[in-house]
Formats: structure tokens, sequence, C-alpha cells
């Protein structure tokens, strides 16, 4: 089959690979009909994520038709359309049954290495390295899904593919970023970064009760997203000091809730820190570029909370912790319990309240998405979301 791989850094390849097979009798195969490129694949294709062995199949936004399932299987059958979440989840262990999926103890077939870098393993990751799994990711023809009777949802016929491909991440990702945030009706909440996850986040503020959302990015037509579709107020950190200008909008007390979509490789213009950031991490003495946490805990008014979707791969340095610690705020953080949101977000889709193809600016085949890769990471072309579907 065709498939998206990793062969170092920057250099991602559509090729030929073997196809799945089923490995445990709770597998199941899916012809993959949509995928997408997701931010987090980024810090894949720049070298961030360590244990990337060459040839791995990237991808984990996918969504198809069940071909084959395991023995064991029972909850979908040969040609059930379904979408299939990012992470990996057994529902039996003892983070799964508090619906902490992402945490799951048994997924992660190399969690000795994963324990090794951050003292316990986070559940398995499709397509995101070694250190998480090492599992073969959708951005393919054909998937294995493994656990897949916890994991993956039916979706109804009436909605198309690209109507629920980003339950598979991003619109969950977002919808857990807002609810992280404790938003209490009337909040303003201010979201750094208005790509895929803060585009949902900014929907999802609204769904919980803000009653403003400001945005912050450089990149004009992800700020029009953010006022056209997600109703915000909107900031360019290129042209002022997000600070100052938090601190004017809110009346000197800062915003209730602060959202971090951005993750380890914030890029701002001018930035001292975010340089020296940059210089370590060209050095190899650092992996993260962690600018927009340090701004959120100075921007967020005291007591406020802070949310961190943004994916984050090591230490950090200079997080200032002492204004942190004085000012009483709240951190909520981590990879999205995905198999929690999938049912009460679809029902979103199937009642209009939400349509999440409002991201979509490209679409391709497969053979296209080593070059999509590079738009997407340098932000060009308007692209905010690549679809992909196998074929076309």
């Amino acid at each position: 089959m065709k498939a998206l791989t990793w062969h170092g850094k920057g250099d991602i390849r559509c090729e030929s690979v073997a196809d799945p097979s089923i490995e445990d009798d709770r597998d199941i195969i899916i012809r993959v009909t949509a995928c997408a490129i997701c931010g987090s694949d980024l810090h894949l294709m720049d070298g961030y994520m360590p244990t990337m062995k060459t040839g791995d199949v990237l991808g984990h936004e996918t969504m198809g038709v069940v071909e084959e399932v395991g023995r064991a299987h029972s909850k979908f059958k040969h040609g059930d359309r379904v979408v299939v979440p990012f992470n990996l989840s057994c529902g039996e262990c003892f983070f799964c049954q508090k619906q902490l999926y992402s945490l799951c103890d048994r997924s992660n077939r190399n969690a000795d290495q994963a324990a090794k870098v951050m003292g316990q393993s986070p559940a398995g990751l499709l397509g995101y390295s070694h250190m998480l799994g090492g599992y073969a990711g959708g951005q393919a023809e054909y998937l294995r899904v493994p656990f897949a009777d916890v994991g993956p949802i039916r979706v109804p016929d009436e909605l198309d593919d690209e109507q629920v491909l980003f339950l598979s991440d991003i619109f969950p990702t977002g919808y857990m970023a807002a609810e992280n945030a404790d938003i209490e009706p009337g909040d303003t909440v201010a979201i750094w970064g208005c790509g895929p996850v803060g585009q949902f986040a900014i929907q999802s503020a609204w769904m919980l009760g803000a009653g403003r959302v400001i945005a912050i990015d450089r990149v004009p037509e992800r700020l029009a997203k953010a006022r056209e579709h997600g109703r915000a107020e909107t900031l360019d950190f290129s042209q002022v000091d997000i600070y100052d200008a938090l601190m004017e909008m809110t009346g000197g007390r800062g915003p209730d809730r602060c959202i971090d979509c951005v993750g380890t490789e914030s890029n701002p213009t001018g930035s001292f820190d975010s340089a020296l950031d940059q210089v370590k991490a060209a050095l190899f003495l650092g992996t993260d570029r962690p600018h927009v946490l340090r701004e959120a805990i100075f921007c967020c008014r005291k007591g406020g909370t802070i949310s961190i979707p943004g994916v984050y791969v090591g230490l950090l340095d200079k997080v200032p912790f002492g204004p942190a610690m004085n000012k009483g705020l709240t951190f909520k953080m981590g990879q999205t319990h995905t198999q929690r949101y999938l049912e009460p977000l679809l029902q979103k889709v199937v009642s209009r309240e939400i349509d999440p193809t409002f991201v979509i600016t490209h679409r391709a085949g497969l053979e296209a998405g080593p070059d999509l890769y590079k738009t997407f990471r340098d932000k060009q072309d308007g692209c905010i979301k690549v679809v992909m579907k196998p074929g076309l």
C-alpha cells in the first residue's frame, strides 16, 4: 500500500509499504477514506520527537471503512464506517475505568521507554514514535487499529467524511482544552494559536459559556478564520505586545482563562527568550520553545486557569514558576481523552451545532502529502488544515 513515511528531519515520503494485518483478536483493519496532517505531526517532521525510525508510517487523524476484524472483535463488522481516535486505550485498566483514556496503562507496548523519560508511560499513540508504542499511523491506504472495541466510533451515513474526520483528534482536543480551562459563564478566555486546535478551542469556549474570546496569532488567514468563524477578538503578536494588549482589554486584570494551543514550537517575532530556545534546540541543548506558556503565566489573571493542549516533549527552561505560584494559578493539561468525547461531540455535528469542515483549506491525495507537510509547517498558501484522501 501507499503511505506517508518518516525518513529523518524534514524528510517525509510517499512510498509503498507492507499492508497491515490482524495481530490481536481485538484488532480491526480499515481502508482509509480520509486522513489529515496534525500540528503535532510537525514535531515529528522537525525532529523534536525522539525514537522515530526510518520508514515509520505517520498520521493519527484517520477514518475509513472496516475491511477485516479480529476473531474476538464484535463491535464492528465488514463495511462499517468508523472514525479512529488517535490514542489507544484498553478500556479495562485503572485509568481507562476513570475515563482517563490517554493515560491507559496497557496500550503502550514500549512503556519502559516512556517511563524512563516521563516517570510513567501514557497511552500508546498511532503513528507517533516508538517511545509511544511504535504503531503504524493512518496517513496510508490501510490502518490496523488495536483495541478497536474501545476506540473507534461508527458514524451515521448522512454525514460525509469531512464532517466527522476531526473527531479523531482536533475537535476533542480543542473541546477538552476549553473544558480544562474551567470556563465560567461570562469569562474572558485568551487562546494562543489559531491553528486547527486553536480554532476548535475557540468554538468550544463559546459552547462552554465564555463571555469573550481573544485569539492570538500572527498569520493573517488564521486570525481571519478566528474572527469570521470563531467570533473572536484577535491580536497579532507581531504587531502588539500581548501582555500590554491583554491588560488594556481586561482593565488590568488579565484573562480569566488562558489556553496554550501552540506547544513546543512557538516562534514569536523579536522574542529574546524564544530566540534563545531556538539556539538551544539547534545545539541539542534543549527540546522545547515554551514562550507561549511563559507569556500565558504572566498574562493570566490571579486565581485563573491555564489549559495546555499544545504538545511539549521534554524539559522546559525559564518557566516563571514563582509568578505562577504567587498568582495562585491552576494548570490543566495532557493528551486528549478522546474516547470520552466521541459520542457527545458527534451529536453536536449531527445537530448542526458545529460544522467542523470550516477549518479545511487543502484537499489532496497521499502523493501530495510530503509537499503539504511543508506547506502546513511554513504556513504558506493560507494553509490551516490539510485533508488527504487515498486515491484522490
